[in-house]
């Protein structure tokens, strides 16, 4: 019947049979929300008692001639925390027995409808929050018996046996506060997986609606507003430069404006506007540029410490920001009121903002002669070396220091906001409707040779494109030793987010640790030249392969850039010659003799760049023998293709949707939970090939320090070949400079797959498979 067209009533039934499928599916899901549930629970419940333990014992000594503390201030400290364990301890012993005799017929609604109507009590324990805390902290200066009971309470964890947690009174106070502020995100990921016809759905909706008008009620930290600064040309002074920076301040960042005139370097902010008012700025620090130095080691004995900032944490931020420009999409596609708009504009303002603030690492310290030294953080080498040429080159032309008065320093400062070059901040919710969106996709780049050097040195190269607003170090090349013709032919795949533009660095690296040029208290390689090319959307389109050179203060280098738009780049592509392992089901593989896996194995875990995995994928013995003779980069890209080539994800079509899912759920236990609940639900040459690798890349990431791929950074590059499903059109067309929102629920997706890898990739531990599974797993037949 394959070329017959189908009837109504088989398509009927096909549609019927799926929304069961998918219903059944969504009530499983629905069983692991509700046990995340209860282990979270069971974790809160545990906190409160740790609370509670040392009430009754202060108490009793509050009536004695020696008081610890007085009645009142037990009160106080412990207000309304016996009422919140007696409602969370009934909440759980009724959950706990629906949950172990669980059918999906199952209701828990009542329970949650319940817990939301008692939501007062929380209301009086945040009310008495902050006074709680106050006085603790004013018992513990008094009382060092109550300082040493308060650093020490011991919180009991039932996973493990006789395994005891210690947390300060501090710590526990904060549960509740962030108990109540996370309970309409349990409801939400349990709304999500119950049908609407299950008699629990309208329940689950009013606890749902009775914790959100809780929340809106008691006022929750609102995010500082960030508004957009800007500045240009003065009289005798000239404005040479202008950027946003962020400064390190006793530890803090701070966004800040930052111009260099013909004479001094002048870091400023911006002030926060009432109703009408212009902009203004306030004037932080200025350096005149004859008492200016780049800071060198010896002088930065004590430089601050660079706060850093997780991948995981910016990629989160980078997540919100995705979702934030979905929702306006709807909203516009949904003709939905000008306002609802604005509100969400302003969210992915405040978004943005942040991810700028939290992004860069890189120092640039300059200090005055007179005593006091700044430090900047920026995310690109280029444009640190830019802002050191421009001083330097300036410098030559000042000879004698000076100091502005206070009138004078306020008129140059109010002058900024006319002598601006750069009107706002690099957001992508600033630019114009008319300005290029830039490229969404891959990039790959091949960094071949470079003439021009005057002598034989140590050489690399790394690239940067701008992504989100700024630029980013995303490749490097590996050092070519004593020559001046490198010859490096290495190719790398960059990810481009709304990229224009890429740039490229030459350094001569200095292993001689004496003769190291220091600046901002690090070991810098010297820049022997740097340049940039503009990615020309047009240009690109094709796909095809395009040679470019690259002239730099008198040296060139050659490379060749291609374009992959993400449709093509993350598309699964099984294999069209489907023997030996390539294009084959890894059950099909493994069903082979002495073949529980495909064979793979690790070389090469030193090497720079992804090339730390190097597997091969083939049935033969002599795997570690041919690797020893193949190009690590090679056996690597061998490793990648075979997982993408394969008919469908490692993780499987069926198991991915509820994998994404499981990734979104709020609740760290819930999450835990429901994720190793899916893993250990993978058909078994699927989880062994997974746990193998794994294994490998965890070990990988232990060479970080010499091969410079975290976790973080080997699940951005395995991530999508493992879960990107088989059967799925791309949602994004074409056209490679299209809008940026519509390509935001692709970047979604992909920043997902990266989430899921990531997430296995950080837990500690794995429960092991049953034992015939263990068996296999720790078999060394390959």
């Amino acid at each position: 019947h394959g070329t017959e067209a189908s009837s109504p009533g088989s398509d009927l039934c096909l549609f019927l049979l799926q929304s069961e499928l998918d219903l059944e599916k969504g009530l499983e899901m629905r069983k692991w929300v509700l046990s995340g549930i209860l282990a979270s629970e069971e974790t809160y419940l545990s906190h409160l008692e740790a609370l509670l333990l040392p009430m009754k014992p202060l108490k009793a000594a509050a009536t004695t001639s020696q008081p610890v503390l007085t009645s009142q201030q037990i009160e106080t400290i412990f207000f309304k925390v016996p009422e919140l364990y007696e409602i969370h301890k009934e909440f759980y012993d009724g959950l706990f027995p629906r949950v172990q005799q669980w059918s999906h017929q199952q209701r828990v609604g009542d329970l949650f409808q319940k817990l939301a109507s008692q939501l007062g009590v929380y209301r009086a324990f945040v009310d008495n929050y902050g006074v709680a805390m106050e006085t603790a902290e004013k018992c513990c200066q008094a009382n060092t018996q109550f300082a040493e009971i308060s650093e020490v309470l011991v919180t009991l964890n039932k996973d493990a046996k006789d395994q005891t947690t210690k947390n300060s009174l501090e710590t526990l106070l904060y549960k509740p506060v962030d108990r109540v502020t996370r309970s309409t995100l349990v409801l939400h990921d349990l709304l999500k997986h119950t049908p609407s016809s299950h008699p629990d759905h309208p329940l689950l909706q009013d606890a749902l609606r009775i914790s959100q008008n809780f929340l809106s009620s008691i006022n929750e930290e609102i995010t500082p507003r960030r508004q957009s600064m800007t500045v240009k040309k003065g009289e005798h002074r000239q404005l040479l430069k202008d950027s946003f920076m962020v400064e390190l301040v006793e530890g803090a960042r701070k966004l800040r404006h930052v111009f260099l005139f013909t004479d001094l370097l002048l870091c400023t902010k911006l002030k926060k506007q009432s109703g009408g008012k212009t902009q203004q700025y306030d004037c932080k620090w200025y350096i005149p540029l004859t008492d200016l130095s780049f800071q060198t080691v010896d002088e930065s004995e004590a430089a601050p410490n660079i706060p850093l900032v997780l991948d995981e944490e910016l990629d989160a931020m980078k997540i919100k920001i995705s979702q934030i420009k979905n929702d306006i999409q709807r909203e516009k596609r949904a003709n939905k009121g000008s306002k609802a708009i604005e509100r969400l504009k302003k969210k992915l303002s405040e978004q943005e903002s942040l991810l700028l603030l939290m992004s860069p690492s890189m120092a640039f310290r300059v200090h005055n002669r007179n005593g006091k030294s700044y430090t900047f953080l920026i995310s690109s080498d280029y444009e640190r070396a830019e802002w050191r040429e421009n001083i330097r080159e300036q410098q030559k032309k000042c000879f004698k220091s000076f100091s502005l008065t206070s009138v004078e320093l306020q008129m140059l400062t109010n002058s900024c906001v006319k002598l601006q070059t750069v009107h706002s901040i690099p957001l992508t919710i600033n630019k114009e409707d008319d300005e290029s969106p830039g490229l969404y996709g891959f990039l790959n780049v091949i960094v071949h040779s470079a003439t021009g050097f005057k002598q034989s040195s140590n050489l690399y190269c790394t690239l940067e494109v701008d992504s989100f607003g700024y630029f980013v170090n995303k490749a490097k090349t590996r050092v070519y030793r004593d020559t001046a013709e490198p010859n490096w032919n290495e190719e790398f795949e960059i990810e481009l987010e709304g990229s224009q533009t890429l740039r490229i660095l030459c350094y001569e690296k200095c292993y001689n640790k004496t003769k190291i040029t220091k600046e901002d208290g690090e070991s810098t390689d010297r820049i022997m030249g740097k340049g940039q090319v503009q990615l020309d959307p047009q240009a690109l389109q094709d796909r095809d392969w395009q040679r470019t050179v690259i002239a730099m203060n008198g040296i060139e280098v050659k490379l060749s850039i291609k374009f992959t738009s993400r449709e093509f780049s993350l598309k699964r592509m099984p294999s069209r010659k489907q023997t030996g392992v390539f294009g084959v089901k890894i059950a099909v593989v493994t069903k082979k003799p002495r073949s529980h896996r495909p064979a793979v194995g690790c070389a090469g875990l030193r090497q720079v760049g992804y090339a730390p995995i190097s597997a091969l994928l083939a049935d033969n013995k002599d795997v570690s023998v041919m690797m020893s003779e193949m190009d690590v980069n090679a056996i690597a890209g061998t490793l990648k293709l075979y997982f993408r080539e394969l008919p469908e994800p490692l993780f499987t079509d069926e198991f991915y949707p509820n994998f994404a899912e499981g990734i979104a759920l709020s609740d760290p236990v819930a999450k835990e939970s429901c994720m190793l609940n899916l893993l250990l639900s993978l058909p078994e040459a699927n989880l062994l090939t997974f746990l193998f690798l794994l294994d490998h890349l965890k070990r990988v990431a232990e060479k970080e320090t010499v091969n410079k791929m975290s976790l973080h950074n080997l699940a951005t590059v395995f991530g999508p070949t493992l879960l990107r499903p088989s059967e799925k059109e791309s949602k994004v067309p074409a056209n490679p400079s299209q809008p940026i929102s519509m390509t935001d629920s692709w970047s979604l997706e992909v920043m997902s797959q990266v989430q899921v890898l990531l997430y296995f990739l950080q837990l500690e531990a794995i429960p092991a498979p049953d034992s015939k599974r263990q068996s296999t797993l720790f078999s060394t037949e390959v």
